[in-house]
């Protein structure tokens, strides 16, 4: 696939204005024989100055453990993006085309007391204006490790009688997460 092939579909993905304030996203890390390993619940926080776009992740892992990532996104063109965040080789580099997102980089994955140097191929498609879809496949030495597999749904915060029933939500969620 190449980000070209979307350019007609819609709804228009724009970074900036989809992770632009609160968001969640659900998300499962498959081996390459396709077997369950780590189910996560991230919340995150955009904000957009004009040039940069930065994402604060907040991870919640099944089995307990926790982890804060900061993406910083920089716009290089139209469609284009650089990225940096803790773990991540270089720069990440991307480019939009209609409703999707592609975008590459090498990381320096934490496995078991480790550090595997791995590399990402990173696909995202937004669905509707607050649902979007991610898929990574995870690579070393160019053997597929596994798929990542995240939905994203965006927060809003403006809809002030839905939020006793965003908290409520967002602690059962976070009480099943932390159970399993």
């Amino acid at each position: 696939m190449k980000p070209e092939d979307f350019a007609g579909n819609e709804p228009r993905l724009v970074l900036e204005d989809y992770f632009n304030g609160r968001s969640r996203a659900w998300g499962i890390f498959q081996d390459r024989f396709g077997t369950l390993r780590r189910q996560f619940v991230v919340d995150i926080e955009g904000r957009w100055d004009g040039e940069t776009l930065t994402l604060v992740e907040d991870f919640v892992y099944a089995d307990g453990e926790t982890e804060q990532r900061v993406w910083e996104l920089t716009k290089t063109g139209p469609n284009s993006y650089e990225g940096t965040a803790a773990g991540v080789v270089g720069v990440a580099t991307g480019q939009t085309a209609g409703n999707a997102f592609h975008w590459t980089y090498r990381f320096d994955l934490p496995v078991n007391g480790n550090t595997w140097r791995v590399s990402f191929d990173d696909w995202m498609w937004l669905q509707d204006e607050n649902t979007l879809f991610n898929r990574a496949t995870i690579r070393k030495w160019g053997f597929e490790l596994g798929t990542v597999s995240i939905f994203f749904q965006r927060i809003d915060d403006t809809a002030e009688s839905d939020q006793a029933d965003r908290a409520a939500a967002n602690d059962s969620i976070r009480q099943t997460v932390a159970a399993q």
